[in-house]
């Protein structure tokens, strides 16, 4: 068997790196603030237990399409990401530009390059009418204490309710110490819906990759430590992963825009592997 021919159109994260670490995620200043924090005081306010009870009612019944999954990455082509504050460009691109920066250090998991490819895919619902500030974003429990490491915490929530309801504003709110992510409600958001489409469509992606796709905009969580008194031992093993996804997540976002065209045969082949036919949506 030859060398892989998509090899050549990968692109060097070492040396197309267009930014430090730190440049990355600013939420204070730059030229898409005002879209972002736009976008982020919306999702404060309406996401509430209540919204997003309602929401998976809408959604986890996947009755909405049928497309295959390189149908669903490709209609991101025609999604630009409100609350990115990073990137300008349509999702698809970053989609494989994830997928190929995880190549290059895990080459031998396959499963997490395809996490890569479709761990935006959710994402579509926008596409289907739902307004981006219950698409996009980063995510946080819903039905106990907004915690302080939310992207504007403080000045976004005023008019949630959900944030004065002595029922849902303690630590715990309805939950249970280290009752698991998995009983704890999110604010509704791609992450949720792909995770549910996977587990509807019954793919075989291993356990680490569904939580980095269910958990990858859990910024709060994986990058700051919070909400770890509703973690049990599954969560706690399962962060390292995450952790790990996000590095490519965010790092690989650069101008220097992928040949999609030439990578595509080797990610049908993942998908073909691991979610293959005609997916429920």
């Amino acid at each position: 068997q030859g060398p892989d021919p998509s090899l050549a159109y990968r692109p060097n994260l070492e040396t197309n790196e267009t930014k430090e670490k730190e440049g990355y995620r600013n939420f204070e200043s730059g030229s898409l603030f005002d879209r972002v924090f736009k976008t982020y005081s919306l999702m404060h306010t309406s996401q509430t237990l209540a919204f997003v009870e309602q929401k998976h009612s809408e959604w986890t019944g996947c009755t909405h399409t049928r497309m295959s999954m390189m149908e669903a990455v490709m209609s991101l082509d025609q999604l630009v990401d409100e609350s990115d504050p990073d990137v300008d460009f349509p999702n698809s691109f970053h989609a494989f530009q994830t997928a190929e920066g995880i190549r290059q250090v895990h080459p031998d998991k396959d499963w997490f390059q395809l996490v890569g490819l479709i761990h935006d895919v959710g994402k579509i619902m926008a596409l289907w009418n739902e307004p981006q500030w219950a698409v996009v974003g980063d995510t946080f429990p819903v039905g106990c204490r907004f915690q302080n490491s939310i992207v504007f915490r403080d000045n976004t929530f005023e008019n949630n309710p959900d944030d004065k309801n002595p029922r849902y504003n303690t630590d715990y709110g309805i939950y249970e110490p280290k009752c698991g992510l998995d009983s704890v409600l999110m604010s509704w958001g791609h992450d949720e819906y792909l995770y549910r489409v996977m587990k509807f469509n019954k793919c075989s992606i291993p356990e680490e990759g569904l939580y980095m796709i269910r958990f990858h905009s859990f910024y709060p969580w994986h990058s700051h430590g919070d909400y770890m008194h509703l973690c049990n031992e599954k969560d706690l093993k399962m962060l390292p992963w995450v952790q790990e996804f996000n590095k490519f997540d965010l790092y690989t976002k650069t101008t220097d825009l992928p040949d999609v065209e030439k990578l595509k045969p080797y990610y049908q082949s993942l998908i073909d592997k691991y979610c293959p036919g005609v997916l429920l949506w």
